[in-house]
């Protein structure tokens, strides 16, 4: 059947008949096979358990055959429930099924096969992928694909319907940063790797995989997150990954480096970390906020002062610099720092020696610099608020901490990981988050960052009372807008309630406000509240990143 213009999926009404829930004896029916409900978490935990403890290999493997005995379970039906329908028609039952039983969205591309000639092609997008989704809150962004019960399911579901071995390759996939999931299906002959692509689907003896799992293990050692003497740094995202990557390179060098980055996103925890994992770990790290000090006294609290050398310095005392020697000294809030000192901290980056206000000898210092600003320094050269030549001395090694918007997939991580710390903070055990409130999570900004998490977590905790689980509600005084649905009367989902739009109209009209005023004006704090992240304004508004774009450049030209 070969389809240049697939036509659409027939009704899946006769499928949905085909469902039957018994409440009298607790068990559901699909066309005489039992069923089971499961929540997703659960499924999840139970992929993940597997892969860490079997290892990838294996775990794709078992995930695979299981769903490949499910698909050849669910091709039994697709003949019994559409006998009179075209071959496409009763083809189409494996895609819709599992639509219907809530694994994937599946859109055909293209479909092209003879039964006779006993060829095959089909190409499918898929959406909404069930491993994708519990994958990337598990693991994060992967290299390579991860629908492997779903692969399998198609794979079975295809081989069992036109009677032979018929194999599909997850071409592309959204846990790897694609925007969906595309599988493209041939027999197991017509792929050049036939061998390999058949050894997923036989079962084999643990026993002879134990270099492979060992192998897996070390690969996993070799991956767990840095830590500091506050914790590990949680975070899967490429984002997040790119910045750990750059720190593990310094880490073992002398090189300065400076941490850029929105506030809020953590950098004295990169900074503490970089100090960890250096060979100056077992030596002092000390921290000084430059924009928290009058800028009379930074050079003070830098580079120390002698008995008199100002009112008040009854005493001579070392500074920041002789206290951090041997170790990691960080400077936060670099951009505030006043000229004179920056001088003075261009002359200790090039020489190592400090001079304490008041004295007249220097000090050898062994102190590695860490910085951090959340200001362009570029900018700051240019306006003549900071020195050209102690920004290139610093810039030698710049690292930049990626926004939490940047890693939305660190999103469930972090919050899961806040939520565990202040419940032994504050001695109170709550469930954890609802669907909901993660949702919600994942979609919101995040202006503040992973310190705005971090409150709105405590705040969450604090609210929701003991054993129950944190809603929207709990950690938002006034909950971020996001589309609602809701469930209709035939099983679809459909819009839920939204404002009143008749008020909305009477302030308009009161405002003196048209339409376009109204768009352009939402459109702008969008993007204002994303912090100028047109991705994030564009999930806000419920948009593409192109279409919010070409609104903005409507906005412009008018």
């Amino acid at each position: 059947m070969p389809t240049d213009k697939l036509p659409p999926f027939p009704s899946d009404a006769d499928l949905r008949r085909l469902v039957h829930f018994s409440a009298s004896d607790g068990r559901i029916w699909l066309a005489g096979h039992r069923m089971v409900l499961l929540h997703l978490g659960a499924l999840g935990s139970l992929r993940k358990e597997l892969i860490q403890t079997i290892g990838v290999k294996q775990a794709r493997r078992v995930l695979k055959r299981a769903g490949f005995e499910a698909g050849m379970r669910d091709a039994a039906l697709a003949r019994q429930v559409r006998p009179d329908g075209t071959p496409f028609e009763q083809f189409t039952v494996g895609p819709q099924l599992h639509m219907l039983e809530g694994a994937v969205q599946v859109t055909p591309d293209s479909l092209e096969f003879d039964v006779e000639a006993g060829t095959y092609h089909g190409l499918f997008r898929w959406d909404h992928s069930w491993e994708v989704e519990t994958h990337l809150r598990d693991f994060g962004p992967q290299d390579e694909p991860v629908c492997w019960m779903l692969i399998g399911y198609a794979s079975g579901y295809t081989t069992a319907f036109f009677g032979q071995q018929i194999v599909y390759k997850e071409v592309q996939c959204a846990g790897c940063g694609h925007e969906h999931c595309v599988i493209e299906g041939r027999p197991l002959k017509d792929w050049p790797d036939a061998e390999q692509m058949q050894e997923d689907y036989e079962a084999d003896s643990m026993l002879v995989r134990i270099e492979d799992m060992q192998a897996d293990l070390e690969s996993l050692r070799d991956s767990l997150q840095p830590r500091d003497d506050l914790g590990e740094l949680i975070g899967r995202s490429k984002a997040f990954e790119k910045a750990i990557g750059l720190l593990r390179k310094a880490a073992a060098t002398q090189v300065t480096v400076l941490l850029t980055g929105e506030t809020g996103v953590g950098k004295e925890r990169f900074a503490r970390t970089l100090h960890a994992m250096s060979l100056r770990a077992t030596k002092p790290f000390v921290a000084i906020n430059c924009a928290a000090l009058p800028h009379d006294l930074i050079e003070s609290e830098l580079f120390g002062a002698e008995k008199g050398a100002f009112t008040g310095a009854g005493a001579a005392r070392p500074g920041r610099f002789e206290r951090a020697d041997g170790g990691t000294l960080f400077l936060d809030e670099l951009g505030e720092l006043p000229p004179a000192a920056q001088a003075k901290l261009l002359r200790v980056l090039q020489t190592g020696e400090i001079e304490r206000l008041g004295a007249t000898a220097t000090r050898k210092v062994d102190v590695r610099v860490v910085a951090a600003t959340n200001v362009d320094l570029q900018a700051a050269v240019e306006a003549g608020r900071f020195r050209r030549d102690l920004m290139y001395r610093l810039n030698v090694y710049p690292i930049g901490i990626p926004s939490l918007r940047e890693r939305v997939e660190d999103i469930e991580p972090l919050a899961n990981h806040m939520l565990q710390h202040f419940m032994a903070l504050h001695n109170k055990r709550v469930a954890g988050f609802t669907d909901r409130a993660l949702d919600v999570m994942r979609s919101y900004a995040w202006p503040g960052n992973v310190r705005e998490l971090e409150n709105l977590i405590e705040r969450g905790l604090i609210i929701t009372s003991p054993g129950q689980m944190v809603d929207v509600d709990d950690l938002f005084a006034v909950a971020p807008s996001a589309p609602q649905m809701t469930v209709g009367a035939s099983g679809e989902l459909k819009p839920g309630p939204v404002a009143d739009l008749g008020a909305l109209y009477e302030e308009l009209q009161k405002r003196g406000l048209s339409l376009d005023a109204l768009e352009d004006g939402l459109i702008q704090q969008a993007v204002e509240r994303a912090g100028g992240n047109l991705s994030a304004a564009a999930r806000a508004l419920g948009l593409t990143r192109p279409q919010l774009s070409y609104r903005l450049q409507r906005i412009h030209e008018r």
